[in-house]
């Protein structure tokens, strides 16, 4: 069971003593043979029963010297001046929110929801919609007009799809009406493709202009085949996707992948991570699938329960662990932004992992239509056919109005951790975040309808897995914990 336990102002009167430590709000929860808390500056504390009933009971004066110094270095404990306790926390608080104190960074252009695959849990397309199409020239530049007024002095436009390099011209006019436009801004461009479609005169393009690039890649050359096979034809793309990689190696572009979790993939988790390294990247962030587009119609073929998922990652990550152990640093993404949080107490303002989730506030999607939505899924929950998450469009909106706009404003609030029931009294509640745009699409409605659903069973299972490397206090294990986050 998760608990929490607030003390708010000085407890003399009941204990009849005068200068006594008051207790800050934290959550707990049993943990193998001790108790863990936690707060909101993302501390955390392994401690045993007796000085869990200790805090409980308001009496932190009872509590032995040394974890009395601890837990007020750590913000459980406010020590015997408010005010001083008021002056040290706030910034560490500032660091875990340091989302809050940012504009729209991140702009999703949607250049098409064609594509020459058929992966088997595309979330851009449902069997809901057969509409295609590409995004114009002129929905183009009114899309970026919208991304320039972001107050942020730099910005992310990134380029998805379906595959955007079947709308190649039209990445070429965006980059070079932004930076025409841009001002003293500082625009950063990101591509996600399957890069089937790369050529040279694309591959010296996306080099010229600094281009940063996301290639799809589900594993070895067995899973990723299985889970993305061409349109035409049905063979696998994983050759594809190699031959892209080196051609954009050779040219030192920026590179990172997209792994993506199957029912097929459960087995293979070491031969996923080998190939990453084998390929020379040093992370992978190994993702579970989302109930959105085809993989919701298809869940019954490719999906699995959360303990399936979480069996798998363990394994990948112990094999990760063990390759860092002999030498190789790499890393996974998930673990780097929940360490960020537990070790450091700072957001790496990952948008599906912070509250506020990112929706609208952090990253806005344009799609190729000219419709903007809060964020990539809002604009997948369109594609399945409802248009809920919709602020605007690229002809009738500008930035202002769509931060001002009702839909903005309902998604940040149905996504703050710290009022959500279920949420706000659990023991991870300063390291996780929610998506209401998949809780509607999975139980129509925003709040999830019942605590502990999928999403949330697979990130507190990481979280279990990652505390309880710190709870058995392994140094050798830990320092590889910090050299990924470092």
């Amino acid at each position: 069971m998760w608990r929490n336990v607030y003390r708010n102002g000085s407890l003399s009167g009941q204990f009849g003593k005068t200068n006594l430590i008051m207790i800050n709000y934290f959550n707990f929860k049993e943990f193998e043979n001790e108790y863990l808390i936690t707060n909101d500056f993302g501390r955390y504390e392994f401690i045993d029963k007796s000085s869990l009933k200790t805090l409980v009971t308001g009496n932190a004066n009872a509590l032995e010297p040394a974890l009395r110094e601890s837990l007020t270095e750590k913000f459980f404990l406010t020590g015997e001046s408010r005010q001083a306790y008021l002056e040290k926390s706030v910034p560490y608080l500032r660091d875990m929110k340091c989302h809050l104190l940012q504009s729209t960074g991140l702009f999703i252009f949607v250049m098409t929801n064609s594509c020459n695959l058929n992966c088997v849990y595309c979330q851009a397309q449902s069997e809901n919609s057969s509409t295609k199409g590409l995004m114009s020239k002129e929905i183009a530049e009114r899309g970026v007009e919208i991304a320039l007024q972001s107050p942020l002095s730099s910005i992310t436009v990134e380029f998805q799809g379906g595959e955007p390099l079947l709308n190649f011209e039209t990445i070429k006019h965006i980059i070079e009406y932004a930076d025409s436009r841009k001002g003293n801004k500082e625009i950063a461009y990101n591509l996600v493709s399957n890069l089937s479609l790369l050529t040279d005169e694309i591959a010296d393009y996306l080099s010229d202009h600094k281009v940063q690039v996301s290639v799809s890649l589900d594993g070895n050359e067995l899973v990723h085949n299985s889970n993305r096979p061409f349109r035409q034809g049905g063979g696998g793309s994983y050759s594809a996707a190699i031959r892209g990689i080196k051609m954009l190696r050779d040219r030192g572009i920026s590179l990172g992948a997209i792994q993506t979790t199957t029912r097929f993939s459960l087995d293979h988790a070491k031969e996923i991570v080998d190939t990453y390294l084998e390929l020379g990247f040093n992370n992978i962030f190994i993702r579970p699938l989302t109930k959105l587009g085809y993989a919701n119609d298809h869940w019954e073929k490719i999906g699995y329960t959360p303990n399936e998922f979480l069996a798998f990652y363990k394994r990948a990550l112990d094999h990760i662990i063990e390759i860092n152990a002999n030498g190789t640093v790499f890393s996974e993404g998930h673990a780097n932004i929940f360490l960020t949080k537990i070790l450091h107490g700072y957001s790496s303002n990952y948008m599906e992992l912070r509250s506020p989730c990112g929706a609208a506030v952090g990253q806005i999607a344009i799609y190729y239509d000219g419709n903007i939505y809060t964020c990539d899924e809002g604009r997948m929950v369109a594609e399945m056919g409802d248009p809920a998450f919709k602020m605007g469009d690229v002809f009738t909106s500008d930035y202002n109005a769509l931060i001002d706009s009702g839909v903005c404003k309902t998604v940040c609030t149905a996504s703050c951790l710290e009022a959500i029931p279920g949420c706000c009294d659990c023991v991870y509640q300063p390291y996780c975040g929610v998506c209401p745009v998949i809780n509607y699409a999975v139980d129509n409605d925003l709040f999830a309808k019942a605590p502990g659903n999928n999403r949330c069973k697979i990130y507190a299972g990481m979280l279990d897995y990652y505390f309880g490397i710190l709870h058995k206090d392994d140094k050798n294990v830990i320092d590889i914990l910090e050299r990924w986050i470092q």
